[in-house]
């Protein structure tokens, strides 16, 4: 394998992501019925995890990753902009960034994918999309029978935490991107850059995030393992 190829692989995943991304980008401006029942799902999920980790939203350390993940890489935002400028800079990004940047990009766009896809398959198995609650929810969640995708999208959460947490303490990445601020909104990838900005600002925070990442995991794994083994009540209600 050539020095070459790693990068190559990093970007045709980064790719195939933005690929998928425009599918659903696409899905919703043609149904605004749809866009709207995914607004719903995706607003009730976040709401569910930010009950879930309250304790750790409370904790100065760890608020900032909380919303990062909460909104970021998972929430009821629009983010057919970043996406586009994802699209647009991709070919710079491969060129100046290091591979495992790129990779974790990638890894991001995927984990936003992944949770829009299995939202839009669980919206077939809800009998009604604008009132539902949790055990409605699980039995949706039991019907789409993607459990091997709901278990690869918390290992990406894992993976995702563990990069940005090795790349807050290499500080010619964190020059790098600071120093892109300017020249990122001058150049129309200001929603881009925020977004990267978000991550490091929320891991540099923290100060090592092995704790935060193992809690995430293993609460996210005890629900899914809850729900797939037939519970109702994994959880209790979101707040509204």
């Amino acid at each position: 394998m050539s020095a070459a190829a790693p990068r190559h692989a990093a970007e045709a995943a980064l790719v195939d992501a933005l690929r998928r991304a425009q599918v659903l980008h696409a899905e919703r401006d043609a149904a605004p019925g749809l866009a709207r029942a995914l607004d719903r799902l995706a607003d009730w999920q976040s709401r569910r995890l930010a009950a879930t980790y309250t304790d750790l939203a409370a904790q100065p350390r760890y608020a900032a990753a909380i919303e990062f993940f909460r909104t970021d890489l998972y929430g009821d935002a629009d983010y057919a902009r970043r996406d586009a400028d994802i699209a647009r800079v991709t070919p710079l990004m491969v060129a100046m960034l290091p591979e495992r940047v790129i990779a974790t990009i990638g890894e991001a766009m995927e984990l936003n994918v992944l949770s829009h896809e299995l939202d839009r398959r669980m919206l077939d198995h809800l009998a009604d999309r604008e009132r539902f609650g949790v055990r409605e929810y699980c039995a949706a969640y039991r019907a789409t029978g993607e459990f091997a995708a709901r278990e690869r999208q918390i290992a990406t959460i894992g993976e995702i935490g563990r990069a940005l947490d090795a790349f807050v303490r290499k500080p010619l990445i964190r020059g790098a991107l600071a120093m892109m601020r300017g020249p990122a909104h001058l150049a129309g990838f200001g929603v881009l850059h925020e977004f990267l900005e978000r991550g490091f600002v929320a891991f540099g925070r923290m100060g090592g995030a092995d704790e935060f990442l193992a809690t995430i995991t293993a609460r996210e794994t005890a629900i899914h393992r809850a729900i797939a083994a037939g519970s109702d009540a994994p959880f209790p209600a979101p707040p509204d």
